[in-house]
Protein backbone atom coordinates (compact mmCIF):
# COMPACT_ATOMS: atom_id res chain seq x y z
CA UNK A 1 0.00 0.00 0.00
CA UNK A 2 1.23 3.49 -0.68
CA UNK A 3 -0.80 6.37 1.13
CA UNK A 4 -0.03 9.33 3.14
CA UNK A 5 1.35 13.07 2.20
CA UNK A 6 4.42 13.75 0.66
CA UNK A 7 5.66 17.11 -0.72
CA UNK A 8 8.91 16.83 -3.27
CA UNK A 9 12.42 19.02 -3.57
CA UNK A 10 11.91 22.23 -5.06
CA UNK A 11 12.04 22.33 -9.25
CA UNK A 12 15.85 22.86 -10.33
CA UNK A 13 14.79 24.58 -13.49
CA UNK A 14 12.82 27.44 -11.84
CA UNK A 15 15.44 27.42 -8.60
CA UNK A 16 18.56 28.28 -11.23
CA UNK A 17 16.49 30.94 -12.71
CA UNK A 18 15.08 32.49 -9.31
CA UNK A 19 18.46 32.76 -8.65
CA UNK A 20 20.05 34.59 -10.92
CA UNK A 21 17.13 36.91 -11.87
CA UNK A 22 17.59 37.71 -7.72
CA UNK A 23 21.20 38.19 -8.21
CA UNK A 24 20.01 40.93 -11.45
CA UNK A 25 17.42 42.37 -9.14
CA UNK A 26 18.11 45.95 -7.55
CA UNK A 27 17.43 45.15 -4.17
CA UNK A 28 17.36 41.98 -1.35
CA UNK A 29 15.15 39.13 -2.73
CA UNK A 30 13.93 36.15 -0.74
CA UNK A 31 13.67 32.36 -2.12
CA UNK A 32 11.97 29.84 -0.44
CA UNK A 33 11.53 26.38 -1.21
CA UNK A 34 14.59 25.94 -3.51
CA UNK A 35 16.23 22.55 -4.61
CA UNK A 36 19.38 22.49 -2.15
CA UNK A 37 20.91 20.05 -4.76
CA UNK A 38 24.30 20.33 -5.61
CA UNK A 39 23.77 21.98 -9.37
CA UNK A 40 21.69 24.84 -7.79
CA UNK A 41 24.83 25.39 -5.43
CA UNK A 42 27.03 25.76 -8.82
CA UNK A 43 24.63 28.47 -9.75
CA UNK A 44 25.02 30.19 -5.79
CA UNK A 45 28.73 30.01 -6.19
CA UNK A 46 29.23 31.35 -9.45
CA UNK A 47 26.66 34.59 -8.67
CA UNK A 48 28.71 34.89 -5.81
CA UNK A 49 31.82 35.17 -7.47
CA UNK A 50 30.19 37.54 -10.19
CA UNK A 51 29.27 39.49 -6.62
CA UNK A 52 25.67 38.94 -5.72
CA UNK A 53 25.18 38.63 -1.75
CA UNK A 54 23.63 35.31 -1.66
CA UNK A 55 23.38 33.70 1.70
CA UNK A 56 23.18 29.94 2.42
CA UNK A 57 21.42 27.45 0.28
CA UNK A 58 18.55 25.92 2.17
CA UNK A 59 15.38 25.07 1.67
CA UNK A 60 13.95 26.87 4.70
CA UNK A 61 15.21 30.64 2.74
CA UNK A 62 17.46 32.00 0.81
CA UNK A 63 18.12 35.62 0.95
CA UNK A 64 20.05 37.62 -2.06
CA UNK A 65 21.43 41.03 -2.90
CA UNK A 66 21.29 41.97 -6.22
CA UNK A 67 24.08 44.44 -7.63
CA UNK A 68 25.65 45.15 -10.75
CA UNK A 69 28.18 42.11 -12.02
CA UNK A 70 31.90 42.35 -11.13
CA UNK A 71 34.69 40.74 -12.94
CA UNK A 72 35.72 37.56 -11.31
CA UNK A 73 38.73 36.89 -9.41
CA UNK A 74 39.25 33.42 -11.08
CA UNK A 75 37.21 31.22 -13.34
CA UNK A 76 33.87 30.23 -12.92
CA UNK A 77 33.43 26.82 -11.98
CA UNK A 78 29.93 25.36 -12.90
CA UNK A 79 30.47 21.90 -11.56
CA UNK A 80 28.35 19.29 -13.40
CA UNK A 81 25.13 21.88 -13.90
CA UNK A 82 24.78 22.24 -17.76
CA UNK A 83 21.91 24.29 -16.55
CA UNK A 84 24.53 27.04 -14.72
CA UNK A 85 26.49 27.17 -17.71
CA UNK A 86 24.51 28.18 -20.46
CA UNK A 87 21.99 30.10 -18.57
CA UNK A 88 25.17 32.26 -17.56
CA UNK A 89 26.52 32.78 -20.83
CA UNK A 90 23.62 34.71 -21.84
CA UNK A 91 23.91 36.74 -18.41
CA UNK A 92 27.26 37.28 -19.19
CA UNK A 93 27.18 38.49 -23.00
CA UNK A 94 25.62 40.92 -21.96
CA UNK A 95 27.97 42.35 -19.17
CA UNK A 96 31.39 44.25 -20.24
CA UNK A 97 33.47 42.11 -17.90
CA UNK A 98 35.75 39.17 -19.13
CA UNK A 99 34.70 35.25 -17.13
CA UNK A 100 36.05 31.86 -17.92
CA UNK A 101 33.36 29.33 -17.17
CA UNK A 102 34.53 26.07 -16.43
CA UNK A 103 33.03 23.00 -15.04
CA UNK A 104 33.81 19.24 -14.04
CA UNK A 105 35.43 16.48 -16.10
CA UNK A 106 31.66 15.41 -17.31
CA UNK A 107 30.29 19.07 -17.93
CA UNK A 108 33.59 19.99 -20.03
CA UNK A 109 32.23 17.25 -22.29
CA UNK A 110 28.96 18.87 -22.68
CA UNK A 111 28.08 20.70 -26.19
CA UNK A 112 28.39 24.79 -25.45
CA UNK A 113 28.18 25.74 -29.09
CA UNK A 114 24.47 25.53 -29.41
CA UNK A 115 24.57 28.76 -27.40
CA UNK A 116 27.84 30.03 -28.34
CA UNK A 117 27.09 30.43 -31.71
CA UNK A 118 23.75 32.34 -31.29
CA UNK A 119 25.68 34.44 -28.68
CA UNK A 120 28.43 35.43 -31.18
CA UNK A 121 25.32 36.52 -33.61
CA UNK A 122 24.32 39.02 -31.27
CA UNK A 123 28.07 40.12 -30.42
CA UNK A 124 29.86 38.65 -27.95
CA UNK A 125 33.26 38.22 -27.61
CA UNK A 126 33.55 34.44 -26.55
CA UNK A 127 37.07 32.18 -27.47
CA UNK A 128 36.74 28.70 -27.44
CA UNK A 129 38.63 25.88 -27.93
CA UNK A 130 36.22 23.17 -29.35
CA UNK A 131 32.62 22.35 -28.18
CA UNK A 132 32.98 22.96 -24.69
CA UNK A 133 34.60 24.33 -21.73
CA UNK A 134 36.10 26.03 -21.23
CA UNK A 135 35.60 29.05 -22.67
CA UNK A 136 35.79 32.92 -22.14
CA UNK A 137 33.28 34.92 -23.17
CA UNK A 138 33.62 38.99 -23.08
CA UNK A 139 30.21 40.46 -23.25
CA UNK A 140 29.30 44.55 -23.72
CA UNK A 141 27.08 46.53 -26.81
CA UNK A 142 25.01 42.95 -28.36
CA UNK A 143 22.70 43.35 -31.12
CA UNK A 144 18.81 42.05 -31.29
CA UNK A 145 18.86 38.68 -32.98
CA UNK A 146 15.71 36.66 -34.30
CA UNK A 147 16.88 32.93 -34.31
CA UNK A 148 15.32 29.88 -34.86
CA UNK A 149 16.92 27.14 -32.93
CA UNK A 150 17.37 23.72 -34.57
CA UNK A 151 16.56 22.01 -31.65
CA UNK A 152 13.65 22.86 -28.54
CA UNK A 153 15.80 23.54 -25.65
CA UNK A 154 14.88 25.56 -22.74
CA UNK A 155 18.59 26.54 -21.59
CA UNK A 156 19.22 27.64 -24.86
CA UNK A 157 16.20 29.85 -25.20
CA UNK A 158 16.99 31.40 -21.83
CA UNK A 159 20.05 32.05 -22.43
CA UNK A 160 19.80 34.05 -25.40
CA UNK A 161 16.20 35.89 -23.44
CA UNK A 162 19.25 36.08 -20.28
CA UNK A 163 21.41 38.12 -23.26
CA UNK A 164 18.56 40.23 -24.39
CA UNK A 165 17.77 41.20 -20.72
CA UNK A 166 21.57 42.19 -19.55
CA UNK A 167 22.32 43.49 -23.45
CA UNK A 168 19.43 45.54 -23.41
CA UNK A 169 18.18 44.01 -26.94
CA UNK A 170 14.86 42.74 -28.88
CA UNK A 171 15.09 38.60 -28.78
CA UNK A 172 12.66 36.59 -31.00
CA UNK A 173 13.33 33.09 -30.75
CA UNK A 174 11.43 29.80 -32.99
CA UNK A 175 11.64 26.30 -31.82
CA UNK A 176 10.68 23.42 -33.72
CA UNK A 177 8.80 22.28 -30.58
CA UNK A 178 8.06 24.09 -27.64
CA UNK A 179 10.45 23.78 -24.56
CA UNK A 180 9.67 24.68 -21.19
CA UNK A 181 8.53 28.18 -20.19
CA UNK A 182 9.75 28.66 -16.89
CA UNK A 183 11.93 31.87 -18.08
CA UNK A 184 9.24 33.23 -20.18
CA UNK A 185 6.67 33.32 -17.10
CA UNK A 186 9.19 34.49 -15.18
CA UNK A 187 10.16 37.71 -16.95
CA UNK A 188 6.01 38.26 -17.50
CA UNK A 189 5.84 38.66 -13.74
CA UNK A 190 8.04 41.07 -13.54
CA UNK A 191 6.63 43.23 -15.87
CA UNK A 192 9.15 42.72 -18.24
CA UNK A 193 7.91 42.69 -22.10
CA UNK A 194 7.72 39.18 -23.42
CA UNK A 195 4.95 37.65 -25.64
CA UNK A 196 4.16 34.87 -28.12
CA UNK A 197 3.51 35.62 -31.41
CA UNK A 198 2.57 33.19 -33.99
CA UNK A 199 4.89 30.60 -32.56
CA UNK A 200 7.49 32.53 -31.42
CA UNK A 201 8.95 33.94 -28.18
CA UNK A 202 10.07 38.28 -28.33
CA UNK A 203 11.48 40.00 -25.99
CA UNK A 204 11.42 43.80 -26.05
CA UNK A 205 13.86 45.41 -23.89
CA UNK A 206 12.52 48.22 -21.57
CA UNK A 207 14.41 51.09 -19.03
CA UNK A 208 12.45 49.08 -16.45
CA UNK A 209 14.45 46.83 -13.59
CA UNK A 210 13.52 43.62 -12.29
CA UNK A 211 12.13 44.65 -8.23
CA UNK A 212 13.09 42.70 -5.34
CA UNK A 213 10.89 40.05 -4.94
CA UNK A 214 9.78 37.19 -2.80
CA UNK A 215 9.06 33.74 -4.49
CA UNK A 216 8.34 30.02 -3.17
CA UNK A 217 9.77 27.42 -5.69
CA UNK A 218 6.94 25.16 -6.33
CA UNK A 219 7.69 21.22 -6.47
CA UNK A 220 9.69 19.29 -9.12
CA UNK A 221 7.30 17.84 -11.00
CA UNK A 222 10.37 14.96 -12.42
CA UNK A 223 10.20 13.88 -8.76
CA UNK A 224 6.73 13.90 -8.27
CA UNK A 225 6.75 11.17 -11.01
CA UNK A 226 8.71 8.96 -9.45
CA UNK A 227 5.92 8.91 -6.44
CA UNK A 228 3.25 9.24 -8.64
CA UNK A 229 4.28 5.79 -10.33
CA UNK A 230 4.60 4.32 -7.26
CA UNK A 231 1.44 5.33 -6.21
CA UNK A 232 -0.15 4.00 -9.36
CA UNK A 233 1.40 0.41 -8.93
CA UNK A 234 -0.09 0.13 -5.46
CA UNK A 235 -2.33 -2.52 -4.82
CA UNK A 236 -4.68 0.09 -2.47
CA UNK A 237 -3.83 3.57 -0.83
CA UNK A 238 -3.81 7.39 -1.92
CA UNK A 239 -1.38 9.13 -1.95
CA UNK A 240 -1.33 13.06 -1.90
CA UNK A 241 1.70 14.93 -3.36
CA UNK A 242 1.38 18.74 -2.09
CA UNK A 243 2.75 21.62 -3.94
CA UNK A 244 4.18 20.48 -7.22
CA UNK A 245 4.76 22.59 -10.37
CA UNK A 246 2.18 21.55 -12.75
CA UNK A 247 3.62 24.20 -15.40
CA UNK A 248 1.79 22.54 -19.03
CA UNK A 249 5.30 22.54 -21.04
CA UNK A 250 6.06 20.30 -17.96
CA UNK A 251 2.96 17.96 -17.25
CA UNK A 252 3.85 15.52 -20.46
CA UNK A 253 4.12 12.58 -18.05
CA UNK A 254 0.31 12.95 -16.55
CA UNK A 255 -1.14 13.74 -20.25
CA UNK A 256 0.32 9.77 -20.92
CA UNK A 257 -0.64 8.96 -17.77
CA UNK A 258 -4.15 9.74 -18.15
CA UNK A 259 -3.87 7.83 -21.54
CA UNK A 260 -2.27 4.75 -19.72
CA UNK A 261 -5.68 4.67 -17.62
CA UNK A 262 -4.19 6.25 -14.37
CA UNK A 263 -5.91 9.63 -13.14
CA UNK A 264 -3.57 12.07 -10.93
CA UNK A 265 -6.33 14.61 -9.55
CA UNK A 266 -5.20 18.18 -9.39
CA UNK A 267 -6.26 20.24 -6.80
CA UNK A 268 -5.86 23.27 -4.79
CA UNK A 269 -5.00 24.92 -8.03
CA UNK A 270 -2.78 28.13 -7.29
CA UNK A 271 -0.38 30.50 -9.28
CA UNK A 272 3.25 31.19 -7.70
CA UNK A 273 5.50 33.21 -8.90
CA UNK A 274 3.80 32.83 -12.69
CA UNK A 275 3.94 29.03 -12.36
CA UNK A 276 0.96 27.20 -11.84
CA UNK A 277 1.02 24.88 -8.74
CA UNK A 278 -1.57 21.92 -7.39
CA UNK A 279 -1.55 19.21 -4.79
CA UNK A 280 -1.70 15.78 -6.99
CA UNK A 281 -3.63 13.18 -5.60
CA UNK A 282 -3.13 9.79 -7.22
CA UNK A 283 -4.66 6.36 -6.45
CA UNK A 284 -4.28 2.72 -7.79
CA UNK A 285 -4.83 2.05 -11.38
CA UNK A 286 -4.31 -0.69 -14.37
CA UNK A 287 -2.28 0.86 -16.87
CA UNK A 288 -3.03 -0.06 -20.94
CA UNK A 289 -0.15 0.92 -23.64
CA UNK A 290 0.74 4.12 -25.27
CA UNK A 291 2.37 5.76 -27.34
CA UNK A 292 4.49 8.42 -26.83
CA UNK A 293 4.93 11.28 -29.96
CA UNK A 294 8.34 13.23 -30.97
CA UNK A 295 6.10 16.26 -30.24
CA UNK A 296 5.58 15.16 -26.58
CA UNK A 297 9.48 14.64 -25.50
CA UNK A 298 10.04 18.30 -24.87
CA UNK A 299 7.29 17.96 -22.16
CA UNK A 300 8.26 14.82 -20.22
CA UNK A 301 12.17 14.31 -21.03
CA UNK A 302 12.80 13.93 -17.71
CA UNK A 303 10.55 11.66 -16.98
CA UNK A 304 10.89 8.78 -19.57
CA UNK A 305 13.22 6.28 -17.00
CA UNK A 306 9.87 6.17 -14.97
CA UNK A 307 7.43 6.11 -17.60
CA UNK A 308 9.67 3.41 -19.22
CA UNK A 309 9.30 1.33 -15.96
CA UNK A 310 4.98 1.53 -15.83
CA UNK A 311 5.12 0.84 -19.46
CA UNK A 312 6.66 -2.46 -18.50
CA UNK A 313 3.25 -3.05 -15.90
CA UNK A 314 1.01 -2.10 -18.31
CA UNK A 315 -1.83 -4.43 -20.59
CA UNK A 316 0.04 -4.12 -23.84
CA UNK A 317 3.45 -2.96 -24.42
CA UNK A 318 4.06 1.04 -24.58
CA UNK A 319 5.90 2.97 -27.61
CA UNK A 320 8.12 5.71 -28.37
CA UNK A 321 8.09 7.20 -31.67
Amino acid sequence: MVSGVVRPPGDKSISHRVLMLAALADGKSELTGLLTGGDVKSSARVLRQLGADISGIRESGVRISGSRLLAPDSHLHCGNSGTTARLMLGILAGQKLPATLTGDASLRRRPMRRVTEPLKQMGADIKERGDGLPLTIRGGTLRGLTYTSPVASAQVKSALLFAGLTGRVPVTIREPYRSRDHTERLFAHFGLEIHERDGAISYQPSDACIPPFRIAVPGDISSAAFLIGAAVLSDEGELLIENVGVNPTRTGVLVVLERMGAHVERVSLRDEGGEPVADLRVRPAGLRGTEVTAGEIPTLVDEVPILAVLASRAAQEAAAR
